[in-house]
This record gives C-alpha cells, structure tokens and sequence, in this order.
C-alpha cells in the first residue's frame, strides 16, 4: 500500500506538485513567514470549524478527522450535518470551483461513507458572500470522479526531480516561488 495522502495536498498538487516538497520543509515555521495574505485570511475563516465553536449543535460534526482505506487519503472536515447528510467545505471566498475543491470533498466524502456515515449532499460554502455551491456526489460526476482518481495515482508516482513547472501564472502566485528551482525559467 501506498503512503496516506493528506487531503489538503489534492488540491495543492494540482496548483503545483512542488508546492507540496515546499510546504512540508517549511513545517513548524511560522507561516506569517511565508504565507500570503489571502491564505492567512482563509485560515482564519476556518478557526470557527476548527476549534468546533461555529456551532453546539450535537447533530452538526467539525473538524473531526477522516480516513478512506480505499483511497489511501486522510485528513479534516469542515462540518459534516449528520441528520441530513450533508457534507459542508468552507471556503473564504470562492469566485470558482476549482477541480481540487472537487476533490477535497470527494476524499471527504469517502472518509465519511468508510466511517459508516450516509453522505446525501455535499455543498461548498463561500464565507464572504455567504453562497452556497452544490457539487454533485462522486458517483453523479463520473467524470470528476476519474479525474480524482488519477491524481491520486499521479501523486503516487510524482517524482520531484523530474517535475517541471511549465505555467508562469501558477509561479507568480506561488507563495514558495522565491525558494523554488522548479518554476519557469
């Protein structure tokens, strides 16, 4: 078997695989160090969840850890409604769903079925507008679902020192550009 992915590296390894390598050596740093404004600001939109203060709720999970043995993929939801089934991912503002948003809460998802949970709906909520986004189960987006997938199966092959990033957008909003040799020349 292979080693566990976390869930926040899906969306990570498709903004750049290397992103991955920078943020795992910078670890404990404090990320006021190296951590743009927006991603600060997101962080801080999550604390509520994180903390399990957004709600009392009995009924309303948060930030409880999932595991897919399925999948190999391990990592946090954002709030899991238990009654109605619905899987909720905070997002501090979404302007797009990116197929990494699709992905982190497909992984989600997963975890919460392998768990013995029923997941009915899954949403992703934007926190400064306040919008709801509906993302069809795994099974009803096929084509999503495969492309989930074969990330993860890249993401079980990727080598660093081969990787070559070929996007000068997805550098220039890189918050590890300046330390990185793997960005376009």
């Amino acid at each position: 078997m292979f080693e566990e992915i976390l869930i926040t590296q899906l969306n990570d390894f498709i903004f750049c695989p290397a992103s991955i390598y920078f943020h795992n050596l910078y670890g404990e740093t404090d990320k006021m160090v190296y951590q743009s404004t927006q991603q600060i600001n997101g962080t801080a939109a999550h604390k509520s969840v994180d903390q399990a203060t957004y709600t009392t709720r009995k009924d309303i999970l948060m930030g409880i850890d999932v595991y897919s043995e399925e999948y190999g993929l391990i990592g946090k939801i954002d709030m899991f409604d238990v009654n109605k089934g619905i899987l909720t991912e905070r997002k501090r503002q979404v302007k797009v769903i990116y197929d990494g948003y699709y992905f982190q809460v497909f992984a989600q998802c997963f975890g919460l079925r392998e768990a013995g949970y029923i997941v009915n709906q899954i949403k992703i909520h934007s926190i400064v507008d306040n919008k709801n986004y509906d993302i069809p189960l795994p099974e009803k987006n096929i084509t999503m679902l495969k492309k989930f997938q074969e990330t993860i199966e890249q993401m079980h092959t990727f080598k660093l020192d081969e990787f070559e990033q070929t996007c000068p957008e997805k550098c220039r909003n890189c918050i590890y550009e300046p330390a990185c040799d793997r960005g376009v020349k």
